[in-house]
């Protein structure tokens, strides 16, 4: 497929793009721009963006991305989770600023990493027709580490969402969601712009 051929795929996907890929980019983009701010409204946006994309990848691919789908489900508990974690506060102090992780977190996080991807791969390889198996357990796996790092406003989870963004990008494209291609794009570059962004709020 030539340069010529991939632009009018590319601008045919995005006319049939559905009103439930343009509600989730739009909420999930405000989502991710309120997280770089480090702005407690992150969860409220992401989670109405989270539960429509379940939607997309559960009902609307074909076939569903299983492990996609399954981690939007995740994201909504983590969603709730981590608003309850931001607005925590010990005495007049938030009980979980911004910092990084200790060792034990990392491995914790490390650990969600490995189990999810192994887990997730074979559960896709043998148990679903999922003909993606390996990238979408991939960016499932990173995603879920960076999703428990972010509820504990750990620097480290930009880091893991930079991971997650960067297998998404091509993942999408193939499937033709162009408007989650284009979206993961943005997500890759604000993540960026997170990591730095809080790197400099932590020397403060």
């Amino acid at each position: 497929m030539d340069i010529q051929q991939l632009y009018h795929q590319f601008i045919n996907d995005i006319k049939l793009t559905r009103w439930q890929e343009w509600g989730s980019t739009i909420t999930q983009i405000a989502s991710v721009w309120y997280a770089r701010k480090n702005n407690v409204l992150v969860y409220p946006t992401g989670i109405v963006g989270v539960l429509l994309a379940a939607y997309v990848y559960f009902i609307i691919s074909d076939p569903p991305l299983y492990a996609d789908a399954s981690l939007n489900i995740y994201y909504f508990a983590m969603s709730v989770y981590g608003w309850y974690n931001w607005v925590k506060k010990k005495g007049s102090d938030l009980e979980y600023p911004i910092s990084w992780c200790d060792k034990t977190e990392l491995g914790i996080g490390t650990g969600f990493f490995l189990i999810s991807w192994v887990v997730l791969y074979f559960a896709l390889r043998f148990y679903t027709n999922s003909n993606t198996p390996f990238l979408d357990s991939l960016v499932s796996a990173s995603a879920v580490t960076a999703m428990w790092w972010m509820a504990k406003r750990k620097i480290e989870n930009w880091l893991a969402w930079i991971v997650s963004n960067i297998v998404a990008i091509p993942l999408n494209f193939y499937k033709g969601f162009m408007l989650f291609t284009l979206m993961y794009v943005l997500f890759l570059a604000m993540a960026w712009m997170g990591y730095i962004t809080w790197k400099k709020e932590i020397k403060k």
